[in-house]
């Protein structure tokens, strides 16, 4: 079904001519606008019926047009977290469709989890400081083997990282999720069971997208419960860990940290946390590989194909 605006315009992070299978502008009646998060708009917001948010140019590039965006129809994020964009949701007309970036982000994530893990268990970090300090820096290291592991945000993200799992040999994996339900892999458990669950694991790994449920799910309660020497690795969102009471129990060497994001972020100079013993800091580089442009280009071209066809677009979050 052809978009029957005198004036449609789609706007794009990502020039046009760099992404196959669009829609024909003459055929469906969209104009593309290439808008990165510059100091300029592309064309008035108000014509815009269909945004492709900015990727990773932080909440206040995200939301700028929001509120001028009287005609706009669906907002396409490039990442699989929301959190940026649901501050301008408010003056968004009723009906908008909000979607993620499923299907984009599951095997960079993923091989980010599986890369932290095994660095931080090996102690690469410290073998990459000992040859720097030309030091031979031998001994015995965790394995991933025969290990424990915890996965709090169980999507799709969460499945990639267990399937990457696989071959390790890990003793056992749970599963955690915003609520129970049954997978050919076995149970996934609600959050209301993660105080038992957390005494059993020896690697802890956070993927849970950031809502009011999971802002600082990792307390000092959650910390404590956590067993002497297990390794906790976000690659989900910063503000899902409260940062004072990580430092407290990393200043103590109970437990270890691999971080990709933090909070604050990015992490500033000076902070206590690039310096905390035993966490290793990625800078938020989960997604932001060769994987990403290929896969978002795919997903654009997808979803604009099915919104110029009247069809249902996927990965549909929440509607305003």
């Amino acid at each position: 079904m052809r978009v029957e605006d005198t004036t449609a315009d789609v706007w794009l992070p990502i020039p046009a001519a760099e992404i196959e299978g669009l829609p024909d502008p003459g055929a469906s009646g969209l104009r593309y606008l290439h808008w990165d998060g510059g100091p300029d708009f592309p064309g008035d917001p108000a014509d815009c019926v269909y945004y492709v948010v900015p990727y990773m140019k932080g909440t206040e590039i995200a939301v700028r047009p929001l509120a001028a965006m009287t005609s706009v129809r669906a907002v396409q994020t490039l990442s699989a977290g929301i959190d940026h964009v649901t501050p301008g949701l408010g003056d968004l007309r009723p009906g908008v469709r909000l979607c993620n970036a499923k299907g984009v982000h599951e095997a960079s994530t993923a091989e980010l989890t599986l890369t932290l893990i095994l660095a931080s268990l090996r102690g690469v970090p410290g073998f990459v400081r000992g040859q720097d300090a030309e030091e031979w820096r031998a001994g015995f290291y965790p394995a991933l083997a025969d290990k424990s592991v915890l996965i709090v945000g169980y999507g799709s993200i969460g499945a990639a990282i267990e399937d990457r799992l696989a071959p390790f040999e890990c003793a056992r994996v749970a599963r955690v999720a915003r609520s129970a339900r049954a997978t050919e892999r076995g149970p996934v458990h609600a959050l209301a069971d993660l105080p038992a669950l957390l005494p059993q694991a020896d690697v802890v790994v956070l993927s849970t997208p950031l809502t009011a449920q999971t802002r600082h799910l990792v307390d000092a309660d959650f910390l404590a419960r956590m067993k002497d020497g297990a390794l906790l690795v976000n690659v989900a969102r910063g503000p899902v860990v409260d940062t004072k009471a990580l430092l407290v129990e990393l200043e103590s060497g109970r437990i270890t940290a691999a971080l990709d994001v933090t909070d604050p972020e990015p992490l500033p100079s000076g902070h206590p946390l690039w310096h905390a013993p035993g966490v290793l800091v990625t800078p938020h580089v989960g997604g932001s590989t060769s994987a990403f442009m290929p896969r978002a280009k795919r997903l654009i071209a997808d979803q604009l194909s099915r919104f110029a066809a009247g069809e249902e677009l996927r990965n549909v979050v929440l509607t305003t």
